[in-house]
């Protein structure tokens, strides 16, 4: 691997703030000159103190080696591997895909504890390297990137099957003892007496198998989904804010769906009022950006700590915003903003600042829809083509890391607009509409039709999700009629709880 132009070897990385050259009273430089492998690395204390559990303690500690300016790491580390750590700690994104570079990187992140390379390495695990990053981390004792390898070898595991086989007995009986993510579908509801029967409060996930979509629980009949906010955080549902009825009166509440107890919980919304805004789950927050009130459309933006279930206000969005399509790359929050007409730009939030950064603005306009998920460093931002034409969907990629667009090959859809409500999950990408449910693979440059099972036999807009569900399923199917769906025990549903 070439060594990325700012880590060359024996050349120093100081922070550029940083004007003194002596810690005072002790003698020692802030740099240190470190010895790898026959190669020498002049990086700064504080580079590697706030990125590596080795040298936090080791500068804290007493020994000799904590009060010189030269250090020589033993135990076999290789030079490659402590230089993508460094590349990784200055925030660069290096292209590991060498078997043997990523072998050293998982020697260097375990050896050092180095933090940020070990989410790096989980960042970056894919078909191609997942069970080479599944066995290496299991010799190193790296736990956090052996839990996640087997975890997106189980979600794409009906194809890495047989591959999976080269793998120790034990390793794939883990893999096997984890829960895939399932595709998670509800229909548009707007809150409905109790006693009425009402098809649309139903949520549904898809059996893969069978290709069958099955009953999962039902909405509590006070919530909504009609222009409300719907995320996942720490595999459970949420469902924010919306409104009722033709009056478009806003939800005031938040509805949580819990898979380990299949119950329903509830507690306040945001503190402003709002519907048709976006809702982003990241790490143990929920995000909400924009949206309408009063016949208003807001700037005003909250976040919501799911341990507390209190929400607070962050930094307003650059404009006013409402019904902005949104997803998370590589643990960072995108939201795209497409109206009014002829908006066309993607900002990043920085939850750690605070703050917005404009990302891109998108090579086309849209005349209708709008749809934007993840996979790996890439954004696929779905729209509708001319407005002569706007039954196609086409498809835009923008890479994060090189800050470059590229028009995917060919639709990617019919007229019934299912890609408007794309799922990721591994390599794959799951859309699903009235005629039919698709499976598509991501291959480079191109979405690949992989799969094809029924469709959702509901009509109106969908809300997608994915959820890691318990084993034991209510086995109930969708029923194919637009009739309701009757079940035996609809006065004890979940959604008592609320």
């Amino acid at each position: 691997m070439e060594p990325p132009s700012s880590l060359q070897l024996d050349t120093a990385i100081v922070p550029p703030n940083d004007a003194s050259d002596m810690e005072e009273g002790e003698g020692l430089t802030h740099s240190l000159r470190v010895q790898v492998d026959g190669s020498f690395f002049t990086v700064d204390r504080t580079l590697l103190a706030l990125n590596s559990e080795y040298f936090r303690a080791l500068f804290r500690s007493e020994m000799r080696e904590s009060h010189q300016n030269e250090l020589y790491l033993q135990g076999g580390l290789r030079a490659r591997g402590f230089l993508i750590a460094l590349a990784v700690a200055r925030g660069e994104k290096p292209s590991i895909r060498d078997p043997d570079e990523i072998v050293e990187a998982v020697e260097c992140a375990a050896f050092l504890q180095v933090d940020t390379l070990m989410q790096y390495l989980i960042d970056i695990i894919d078909t191609d390297n997942c069970f080479l990053l599944y066995h290496t981390a299991a010799v190193f004792g790296l736990l956090k990137v052996f839990h996640s390898a087997a975890v997106f070898i189980r979600d794409c595991y009906r194809d890495l099957n047989e591959a999976a086989q080269v793998l120790p007995v034990e390793m794939i009986q883990y893999v096997e003892s984890l829960t895939p993510a399932s595709f998670i579908a509800m229909g548009t509801h707007s809150p409905s007496l109790k006693i009425l029967q009402d098809a649309s409060r139903t949520v549904w996930y898809l059996e893969e198998e069978q290709g069958m979509w099955k009953y999962l629980t039902d909405l509590p009949t006070e919530a909504s989904t009609s222009m409300a906010g719907v995320a996942v955080v720490k595999n459970r549902l949420y469902v924010v804010g919306g409104v009722r009825g033709v009056s478009m009166e806003a939800v005031e509440f938040s509805y949580c769906y819990d898979t380990k107890s299949n119950s329903w919980s509830v507690f306040e919304g945001p503190q402003q009022p709002r519907y048709n805004f976006t809702l982003v789950g990241h790490e143990e927050q929920l995000y909400a950006f924009g949206g309408e009130y009063d016949k208003k459309i807001l700037s005003s933006a909250e976040v919501c700590d799911v341990s507390t279930r209190e929400w607070t206000f962050v930094k307003n969005t650059p404009c006013p915003v409402a019904g902005a399509a949104s997803t998370v790359a590589r643990r960072r929050i995108f939201v795209c903003f497409w109206k009014p007409p002829n908006t066309t730009d993607i900002y990043e939030y920085i939850p750690v600042k605070d703050n917005w950064n404009l990302t891109t603005t998108m090579i086309h306009y849209q005349s209708y829809g709008h749809c934007m998920v993840a996979h790996g460093d890439k954004l696929y931002v779905m729209r509708n083509g001319p407005c002569d034409d706007f039954l196609r969907c086409l498809m835009d990629c923008y890479n994060i890391t090189t800050g470059q667009w590229t028009s995917m090959p060919g639709h990617y859809i019919n007229s019934r607009g299912a890609l408007f409500t794309a799922m990721v999950r591994g390599d794959s990408v799951f859309t699903v509409n009235r005629s039919l449910t698709l499976e598509y693979l991501i291959c480079g440059n191109n979405w690949k039709p992989h799969r094809q099972m029924i469709g959702f036999p509901k009509s109106g807009s969908l809300w997608t999700c994915m959820l890691r569900l318990p084993s034991t399923k209510n086995e109930k199917e969708v029923n194919t009629t637009n009739e309701p769906v009757e079940t035996a025990n609809d006065d004890k549903h979940k959604d008592d709880n609320v």
